[in-house]
């Protein structure tokens, strides 16, 4: 402990992931929930006079969150990271490139218009990745403002170079590597064909302590759809792995590749699952020189979660399925247990007063063995001035041993009713994709992919792209027909068949060439979306004349594409140009003179495919 001891060479961050801003906001009784733990957050990195804080990706639970979730967060941003305590460390490398993406290239503490005490690196996760036709994600809205550094965002989809901010505080000096979600099977593949590089400083390459945020699977999902650890480089010394909601805070070396993973989980308990009903803490991570210490701090803000498990088959001197009275004597003994539950959580409340009042409570009832559910609904009336969640307090699944009579029938059911227990995470896109590989003949897939379906489903799902499945429709068609004029196939029905059949297999086997088409489709359809609000925009102007009301819209996309890019562009030379007079903020003049560079590039990088690309509606091709 002595090693640690407040002095000018000990690094003090805390850490803390998946923080869901804004999850189930209207719910009347858990809608709060975020703001005030995000909020108890703050308070600890200000008690604690940490040097920064570190974010591990998922700060909002939407990919566009609500106006009262980025108010509740600037308003606990402003009140806890600004003021005129000194920050005592300093940035060595090149800020240019560890911040390209933004029009303002630098840390937030040494912008000379902020007066920031606590700076805040983070990553983004999955829930708030860039989207829309300027990659644009809700962290970069706080990154503008000067609240928040949004660092690890990918400039490229086919390499990633991930470039450390170089952090130096006395005698020790931290390279700090992040890199924010990216779909997994993607990354994996990136990662089996060496297109995922570490760059390391030239100068005293081991003096330095290497920490790398990341914010992927860690559990098997999946053959691709996870990140082993034995992918990562071994000159790491820790790994803060986000996206993982369990807490498993507490560093553990992996055997092969020597380094420390430590995973914070989330904050907030976002599904009614065995892992989330572990205690939920963040991290004080004290870093001198080569050595580290992890103090797990337990959050008291957070609803208590409480699980347990029933087989009513282990039961049979209790419950007899032939009994016509077994299922009131079930639902009984499910009473007495939710009750047995509510007691615990009531013991636990009582030497916390800040934690909230109602807990949530989960019981899962496995029927198997000729039970029958009784009504939930009836169920949860009970207990809708006691519990959080009185909704789905019961879940009721059941394991089926034999296989089904017939495999070729999907049944839904079946996929949603396994217990969270098995690890089984649903997703839009293994729903689709199942669906077509066990779906009858006549409604097969001929011409698209269930993968590029898939993706596009889930675009127009997670992220709201409405033009997203109709512009992969017109990609692939269109790709197809001059497929078909290359190879000049005659105009017979069967030979035309049998040539898209051939084409389609080897697109599915190029997986690279599959996930660019339909990254090309989804900039189209965003482009589209960008030209839509464009003739919104115009449009709407006359109205506006006419009426004299003043617009109030609330979109990302109500201002012309063309327009803000260029004015993009103009501010990020003239901040380069100033930059170039100017080593105030603490970066050199080769870095900030590199900026009017960076911010050209990002903008090419970022921008909306030309006008002639935007829309396809006038080469529609006729079927």
């Amino acid at each position: 402990p002595a090693l640690f001891r407040d002095d000018e060479d000990t690094f003090k961050i805390l850490i803390a992931t998946d923080i869901h801003l804004g999850y189930l906001e209207k719910d009347p009784v858990r809608g709060n929930d975020t703001f005030v733990t995000f909020d108890e957050i703050l308070d600890h990195a200000q008690k604690n006079e940490v040097d920064f804080v570190l974010l591990g990706g998922d700060l909002f639970h939407e990919n566009k969150p609500s106006r009262r979730t980025v108010h509740s967060c600037l308003e606990s941003l402003r009140k806890h990271c600004m003021g005129d305590r000194p920050v005592q460390f300093e940035i060595l490398s090149d800020q240019a490139v560890n911040f390209h993406h933004s029009k303002f290239p630098w840390v937030n503490y040494q912008d000379r218009n902020l007066n920031i005490s606590i700076p805040i690196f983070s990553i983004h996760g999955n829930h708030d990745d860039p989207t829309g036709a300027d990659a644009l994600c809700a962290l970069d809205i706080l990154s503008c403002a000067g609240l928040l550094n949004h660092f690890g965002r990918s400039a490229s989809v086919e390499k990633i170079d991930i470039s450390p901010i170089l952090l130096r505080k006395g005698r020790t000096k931290i390279a700090l590597y992040g890199l924010g979600a990216i779909p997994d099977e993607r990354l994996y593949r990136m990662f089996v064909n060496k297109q995922v590089t570490m760059l390391r400083p030239k100068e005293d390459e081991d003096s330095w302590f290497n920490l790398f945020v990341i914010h992927q699977n860690r559990s098997k999902h999946g053959a691709t759809n996870y990140i082993p650890e034995q992918f990562l480089d071994d000159f790491i010394n820790l790994v803060v792995w986000g996206h993982e909601h369990e807490c498993k805070i507490a560093p553990s070396q992996n055997e092969q590749q020597r380094f420390y993973v430590s995973q914070p989980g989330s904050s907030v308990v976002t599904s009614l699952s065995p892992g989330e009903a572990v205690k939920k803490h963040i991290g004080l991570l004290q870093v001198k020189g080569k050595t580290m210490k992890m103090q797990k701090i337990a959050l008291e803000t957070v609803r208590t979660f409480h699980m347990e498990d029933i087989v009513l088959a282990d039961h049979p001197d209790l419950f007899n399925p032939d009994n016509p009275k077994v299922t009131q004597a079930i639902q009984a003994f499910c009473m007495e247990k939710v009750e047995l539950m509510l007691d615990d959580a009531e013991r636990q409340r009582l030497g916390n007063p800040r934690q909230p009042e109602k807990p949530l409570i989960r019981l899962r009832v496995d029927y198997t063995g000729g039970f029958e559910p009784f009504s939930v609904h009836r169920f949860s009336q009970k207990y809708m001035d006691r519990v959080a969640n009185p909704k789905d307090i019961i879940h009721f699944f059941r394991h089926r041993e034999q296989k089904e009579k017939n495999d070729n029938d999907l049944n839904f059911g079946r996929l949603v009713s396994r217990p969270a227990s098995e690890g089984m995470t649903l997703r839009v896109e293994d729903l689709v994709k199942q669906y077509f590989q066990t779906a009858e003949k006549k409604v097969q897939l001929s011409l698209l992919t269930e993968r590029g379906m898939g993706e596009a489903v889930q675009e127009f799902v997670d992220k709201e792209e409405k033009d997203a499945i109709e512009e992969l429709v017109k990609f692939q068609l269109e790709k197809t027909q001059r497929f078909l004029k290359e190879r000049r196939t005659d105009a017979e029905e069967e030979k035309i068949d049998e040539e898209v059949r051939k084409f389609r297999e080897s697109r599915k086997k190029n997986t690279e060439e599959e996930d660019e088409e339909v990254r090309e489709a989804m900039t189209r359809a965003r482009a589209h979306r960008s030209e839509d609000a464009v003739l919104v925009a115009a449009s709407s102007d006359e109205e506006l004349m006419d009426t004299g009301v003043k617009g109030t819209g609330d979109s990302d996309d109500g201002l012309p594409a063309t327009v803000s890019r260029g004015r993009g562009r103009a501010r990020g030379r003239a901040r380069g140009a100033r930059g170039q007079n100017s080593t105030a903020r603490g970066s050199s003049q080769r870095g900030r003179g590199s900026t009017s560079r960076e911010s050209a590039t990002s903008s090419r990088t970022y921008k909306p495919v030309p006008a002639k690309n935007m829309s396809i509606m006038d080469g529609r091709p006729s079927i």
